[in-house]
């Protein structure tokens, strides 16, 4: 299922873990792990990052969250979106 992923990181720890020079490699590992189809980095509410991925089961929320909980004290939410060719598909369903 296409998930959307909101990450607002807690400034103080993304501080040092920005310092520290392990964000990229925070920010690498995470892509590489989840292979999202779009990643968005916004200044909304501090440091943010949005990614839209998939996502096999429900079991996966943990591993996929925890390290941003553990590496920056971050607030994650989860959402099942869809693109146009989904939304057509669901719609058609309807008929």
């Amino acid at each position: 299922m296409r998930m959307m992923m909101k990450a607002r990181m807690d400034t103080q720890m993304s501080n040092q873990v920005t310092k520290g020079g392990a964000m990229p490699n925070s920010l690498k590992s995470a892509m590489e792990r989840l292979k999202p189809e779009a990643a968005y980095f916004t200044p909304e509410g501090g440091r943010s990052m949005i990614l839209v991925f998939d996502m096999q089961d429900s079991s996966q929320l943990p591993s996929i969250a925890d390290p941003f909980f553990q590496e920056m004290g971050a607030e994650v939410t989860f959402e099942p979106v869809m693109n146009l060719d989904d939304l057509q598909r669901g719609l058609a369903a309807l008929k």
